[in-house]
């Protein structure tokens, strides 16, 4: 009996406190450590549900509640380490390689199919303010966010210090009827919302061009270089050419999700994906007209530098011509001989210097005639 009495003393304690279970993806583990869930929740009815007891759920209890009560769950993280994405990829069947790409980044936007789960990667464009544009501004600053989407939850992993997607959640959740679509609803949004940044950045992308435009075919300043613009223009196509790396391999995806049926896509929103590749292809031909533009300004820029450049030579020969004459005369009479015409006469210094006179003013004049002075 005192046997049996010491076994149930260690038992119940164990029944009374169940040990809490390891997640290598569970955040709250220590208050003061960085997160990189950003935001995890359940919707259902396009309702987000309360958290019990006002303190955030994990990842793994989102996705029992969802098991248990329907609806979705969305998770936002930013910069996952695979530690710490290890856990959420295995409890949500993740295909690895899919994995390797949201946790590594430096990826090409894409559209990806694993089992059930849709695999797509966004490149966020930013447009960085500057008072100048210079030789070395940074005009445009890329990030990333990938998208996981499944039947019953949405993952967002977003790379790069812009692009939060807190006001995107905010506004899906005040709009109940678009988000009861499920995970395809969060993922239009997401699509519709990179691609209206890239509408911002283009336009404040072209006050730029136009301004460098205006400067280079403007008349140029006494003692400035036409030439010297070269670097600024150069350096706005290096930042265009990689606003082009973004928006170019977008289309093909975009126009995939709004033409073949899809088992994770609802009929109804797969129609607003056209409405998404429509505005990505207008994007895309301003960007291709921002790289065609600057190479016509590129062009003309280094031909006015070198019409100037020319311009300069012509002055230089044509006062070397000028100064010709007079060193020609000068050397004749330097020789010292003593048989030499006019070298006794009283008038020949005099009749010299102004045949010289006359000579060069008729040059400079026949010059300054045909343009070169």
């Amino acid at each position: 009996m005192s046997m049996i009495r010491d076994l149930r003393a260690v038992v119940r304690p164990s029944l009374r406190k169940p040990a809490p279970l390891h997640n290598s993806y569970d955040t709250t583990r220590d208050p003061s450590a960085s997160s990189a869930v950003v935001d995890c929740a359940v919707y259902r009815d396009g309702r987000r549900l309360p958290e019990t007891e006002g303190t955030c759920r994990t990842p793994r209890e989102a996705m029992l509640q969802v098991r248990e009560d329907g609806g979705f769950a969305w998770i936002g993280l930013h910069e996952p380490t695979e530690e710490e994405f290890a856990g959420i990829a295995r409890e949500f069947g993740l295909h690895p390689l899919a994995v390797e790409d949201a946790v590594h980044a430096h990826q090409r936007p894409k559209l990806e199919r694993y089992d059930d789960t849709l695999f797509t990667v966004f490149k966020t464009i930013h447009y960085v303010e500057h008072a100048e544009l210079t030789a070395t501004s940074e005009v445009v600053e890329t990030g990333e966010v990938m998208c996981f989407t499944g039947r019953d939850f949405v993952i967002t992993v977003r790379h790069g210090g812009h692009g939060s997607l807190r006001a995107l959640r905010q506004r899906l959740e005040d709009d109940p009827g678009l988000l009861a679509k499920g995970p395809s609803a969060v993922l239009h949004s997401l699509a519709d919302h990179v691609v209206d940044g890239y509408i911002a950045v283009a336009g404040a992308v072209q006050d730029d061009i136009d301004e460098v435009e205006i400067e280079v075919f403007s008349t140029p300043d006494k003692g400035s270089s036409r030439g010297s613009d070269a670097g600024r223009i150069y350096q706005l196509k290096r930042e265009v050419l990689e606003f082009k790396r973004a928006v170019s391999p977008l289309l093909r995806p975009m126009q995939l999700l709004s033409e073949r049926p899809m088992r994770l896509i609802d009929p109804d929103i797969q129609k607003y994906f056209r409405d998404v590749a429509d505005h990505l292809v207008r994007v895309q031909e301003e960007v291709i007209g921002f790289d065609e533009l600057l190479n016509s300004i590129l062009q003309a820029n280094l031909a006015q530098a070198t019409v100037a450049q020319n311009e300069d030579m012509r002055k230089i020969t044509s006062w070397a011509a000028i100064v010709a004459v007079p060193t020609m005369i000068c050397g004749v009479y330097g020789m010292n001989f003593k048989h030499m015409p006019e070298v006794g006469w009283t008038y020949g210094y005099p009749t010299v210097m102004g045949f010289i006179g006359v000579v060069c003013f008729s040059i400079h004049r026949m010059l300054k005639r045909n343009g070169w002075l």
